[in-house]
């Protein structure tokens, strides 16, 4: 008997605050994708606060970026491996008060957290593994787009994200423009660049070398492949934060005291390793590829005649929001979506010296800007 390794949920699990919803798409014989692949059935995990309203108006759905997941806000515990990841944004009275709005969040297909994902059991009772298809950021769209027809919300009064929940929010408003009246973008551009698809294509790549990885079949082998992993979010945690906090919180000083002439760590390699080793504890390996692939795929433009002309079809009132030292994506990025969107406030840019990580931390200056969008 293999030891079940941490990392997803699956039925059975403490639900935590998850509710759950099935989908066989909109014909009945599932969803299939722009790559070619294709699933029989879709559950997405989604957690929902304040009430809806008669006339279903005041709905907001927040889309999370790639290793959160629906429970937005809360404690870790019990069946939620960590704590909200928006804490200070949503609940009575705050910027998106839910005395006055439903807030609706999923988990995304190709999570590790109760939505249809790799660590998914399929209908013979397997994990999927290496058979779960390809997908992109349009096709979890499309499964979002079910979960709105289930709960009957046929127009989102806000919508908002901050990185892969912001390349949603986009695709959303684009593909689905009569749905959209309010559309709250963070931290994100309208494609991919090559310098992210760089920096993610080794973070994948770190984690397919480890041994443990096989091919991604590792589920029933007892083991999983935690050190590349963890690396992998070591490189990613050096583009989310920057070379000014990096320098001011940890300059070259060592870790307690050491010598790392004698072998000792420096203080920024001992939180790099730290930070690798907790995602390890709640993040699995398989939905970190199949969601950094998906957000390398990311391209508005495609199949719409480029990015400025499918931009340009958005009708939402667009909120853009920017992070000065983010050096994964950068202002110029989201400076090109105010530029072709044609209802766009100018870009508000939050003053930070953490770097991307900031569209998370920043929650008094981001509140004040996406209170201010929910009413205008």
């Amino acid at each position: 008997m293999t030891t079940r390794t941490p990392g997803y949920w699956r039925p059975g699990d403490d639900p935590g605050a998850r509710e759950f919803a099935a989908f066989r798409g909109e014909t009945g014989s599932g969803f299939t994708f722009e790559g070619g692949g294709h699933l029989e059935s879709v559950t997405v995990a989604f957690e929902t606060w304040g009430t809806l309203n008669a006339a279903r108006s005041n709905a907001v759905l927040v889309l999370h970026a790639l290793t959160a997941d629906s429970h937005v806000v809360g404690d870790k515990g019990p069946g939620h491996p960590a704590p909200g990841w928006w804490n200070g944004l949503i609940g009575p009275g705050l910027a998106i008060d839910t005395n006055e709005f439903f807030v609706v969040c999923p988990n995304v297909l190709g999570g590790a957290q109760g939505t249809t994902g790799p660590s998914s059991l399929d209908e013979n009772g397997q994990p999927y593994g290496s058979r779960f298809p390809v997908i992109t950021v349009r096709d979890q769209v499309t499964v979002e787009v079910a979960l709105a027809d289930q709960l009957g919300i046929a127009a989102w009064h806000t919508m908002l994200g901050g990185s892969m929940g912001a390349m949603r929010v986009l695709e959303w408003a684009i593909g689905y423009p009569q749905r959209v009246r309010r559309a709250i973008v963070l931290a994100v551009g309208a494609a991919s660049t090559a310098d992210q698809i760089a920096q993610s294509s080794l973070q994948v790549r770190a984690i397919k070398a480890d041994p443990h990885f096989l091919q991604g079949d590792y589920y029933e082998s007892g083991f999983a492949p935690r050190e590349g992993l963890a690396i992998a979010r070591g490189l990613a945690q050096i583009t989310y934060r920057s070379s000014d906090e990096f320098a001011a919180r940890f300059g070259r000083s060592s870790q307690d005291e050491g010598d790392p002439l004698r072998g000792d760590l420096y203080a920024v390699e001992s939180y790099l390793a730290y930070q690798g080793e907790k995602l390890t504890r709640r993040f699995d390996a398989n939905s970190y590829v199949v969601l950094s692939e998906a957000m390398n795929h990311h391209d508005v433009g495609r199949g719409r005649g480029g990015v400025a002309a499918a931009v340009g079809e958005i009708q939402s009132r667009v909120t853009v929001i920017g992070i000065d030292s983010d050096r994964l994506y950068p202002l110029e990025l989201q400076e090109e979506l105010v530029r072709h969107a044609p209802d766009a406030n100018s870009l508000f840019v939050i003053s930070s010296a953490i770097g991307h990580d900031g569209f998370l931390l920043e929650v008094d200056q981001i509140g004040k800007v996406v209170g201010g969008a929910l009413h205008e």
